[in-house]
């Protein structure tokens, strides 16, 4: 018969109960660095792919070819993550300064809107004026254009569920780079009135 002594002496299997009390902990913070780790690959990729496309629309007739190099970098980020939705945006503007900027306005009532007929100056030529002075496209000679685009994906592994976080994932690169001076840049600036 087996003494009371004997049984709180023996620890045979205490390595087996350790591992199971350490085993979720472990494989949730696994799956976590997997996820993260591919991830940040899947962004990697998608930075190199959207800096070469980039540099290729800049030369003088890149506006008739931008469906070819979207579908360079969409070839790319597929090939990695197959599932993928895939986004494409650019904006050109005058200058670096400009990206993302507001149009200037000059603001009459001082409170802070572009309203009640106040004039201001229109940078993307659209008759209205724009929280983005950007105009859509390529642009011209020696623009600066805002080239960005967003993948979204499910993610590979389950650690969504764990973690209370969404199925897809979603991440936006962009990059700003001056069109080649292959012309003389054109003259945007108009007024108009709010």
């Amino acid at each position: 018969m087996i003494r009371r002594r004997d049984i709180v002496r023996d620890r045979r299997g205490t390595a087996a109960v350790e591992f199971a009390l350490i085993a979720p902990v472990f494989f949730m913070l696994l799956l976590g660095v997997f996820d993260m780790g591919y991830n940040m690959y899947t962004a990697s990729l998608l930075h190199g792919e959207i800096q070469k496309a980039a540099r290729d629309s800049t030369i003088e007739g890149a506006a008739s070819s931008t469906s070819g190099l979207d579908n360079e970098v969409t070839k790319a980020v597929r090939n990695l993550v197959p599932g993928s939705t895939i986004n494409f945006a650019r904006k050109s503007y005058a200058d670096y300064t400009d990206v993302s900027r507001p149009e200037d306005f000059i603001d009459g009532d001082s409170d802070g809107v572009c309203n009640n007929g106040e004039t201001f100056e229109d940078a993307n030529g659209n008759g209205t004026w724009d929280a983005d002075r950007g105009s859509t496209g390529l642009g011209g000679a020696r623009d600066a254009v805002l080239y960005e685009v967003t993948v979204s994906y499910p993610r590979l592994f389950p650690i969504w569920k764990l973690i209370d976080q969404d199925r897809n994932f979603s991440m936006t690169a962009r990059t700003v780079l001056r069109n080649q001076p292959y012309d003389l840049q054109g003259d945007r600036a108009a007024t108009g009135t709010c």
